[in-house]
């Protein structure tokens, strides 16, 4: 699938001026609230039409504001999933499972309402009313319902924003399942620097109505404009032991292991880590005696002071890059200078979402 979107919008003092384009998987559009996100995603739906623009999917233009073509929602075949479920109360789960498969093509297989109700873990929810059910239930069913739709095109507006941590924690896991298992094309709304970090393919950032950088997850993340609180490594690694009596995972990296706050994980599972950079440490020799249980030897591949008394430190472990926020004193004190062996030295809990 290729997507193509460009758009200009007026909206009061807002400006929106961005365009973009994705080849499929998960596309993220990222960034604080009142960058554009929204605004972006509703019109890729129907739901706004743009000042100008276009709008092409697969080559078939549903949105050109200069040659005056503008496809209704109805007829575009995308699936909305937005920050609340919007199930019909009155409607069992199934019956609003069911209400999804009416705007499926006729030639959509009935064999898929029990792939996805297994893949989104609602068995045994079928048979009951949405006002019984939790918020992250609501949002699996809210999904269910937009995939049995067969869309070419699902769009999620930040579909975990409204659900505490624990409902996060809890629907993560099935968003993941559904980016794999699924050839169903997907545009995520978030501001969330894990939700991106896991789910995304391809990050698209945004900031007032602007698109200010694309790319992967870990070059978008790794950026001194992201999020600063947030912003760090993303590694994909594999998990190779799973320790429940202590609740950890290992998950092997290319060159290195390290220890992860989730006995939840299966062996053999692809995972991204996260490592946010204000929490690594780094050492010149190796530490002893720390609670920390993840200790990663390499050598220092790049220093970014950022002028205001702070540093961002690369440091190579094989193939992966962790990075580390320290201040500009420290990078004196220990010199930090490039090629010089050193060990980032990261706390567990700090991996725990």
């Amino acid at each position: 699938m290729t997507l193509l979107v460009e758009a200009r919008q007026k909206l009061g003092a807002f400006s929106l001026d961005a365009g973009f384009s994705s080849e499929g998987g998960v596309t993220a559009l990222f960034g604080r609230s009142g960058s554009g996100k929204t605004s972006m995603v509703r019109i890729i739906a129907g739901l706004a039409k743009p000042d100008h623009g276009r709008l092409v999917i697969d080559g078939e233009v549903l949105v050109d504001m200069e040659m005056r073509i503008f496809v209704p929602k109805h007829r575009r075949r995308f699936g909305y999933v937005f920050q609340e479920g919007r199930l019909f109360p009155h409607l069992s789960v199934r019956q609003n499972l069911t209400y999804g498969r009416w705007f499926a093509p006729k030639n959509a297989q009935a064999a898929e309402f029990g792939r996805i109700v297994d893949m989104l873990g609602i068995d045994a929810l079928l048979d009951r009313r949405p006002g019984g059910l939790s918020g992250g239930e609501k949002q699996r069913v809210a999904i269910g319902r937009a995939l049995l739709s067969a869309p070419r095109l699902l769009l999620m507006d930040e579909p975990l924003a409204a659900l505490d941590e624990a409902r996060k924690a809890e629907i993560l896991p099935y968003l993941q399942r559904l980016r794999d298992e699924t050839a169903t094309p997907i545009v995520y709304v978030s501001h969330s620097v894990a939700e991106v970090a896991q789910l995304a393919d391809t990050v698209v950032m945004m900031k007032d109505g602007r698109v200010e950088a694309t790319g992967t997850p870990s070059e978008i993340l790794s950026l001194p404009s992201a999020d600063r609180r947030e912003s760090g490594a993303v590694l994909s690694g594999t998990v190779h032991m799973v320790d429940p009596a202590h609740g950890l995972s290992t998950v092997r990296l290319s060159a290195a292991s390290i220890i992860v706050p989730s006995a939840r994980l299966v062996a053999g599972q692809n995972v991204r880590l996260h490592i946010p950079e204000r929490d690594v440490m780094v050492a010149t020799i190796r530490p002893e005696g720390l609670s920390a249980l993840n200790i990663i030897d390499g050598f220092v591949s790049a220093v970014e002071p950022d002028g205001e008394g702070m540093a961002r430190i690369h440091i190579r472990s094989g193939d992966d890059i962790v990075l580390s926020r320290v201040t500009t004193l420290s990078v004196e004190r220990l010199a930090l200078v490039i090629d010089k062996p050193v060990f980032a030295v990261i706390k567990t809990v700090a991996l725990e979402r």
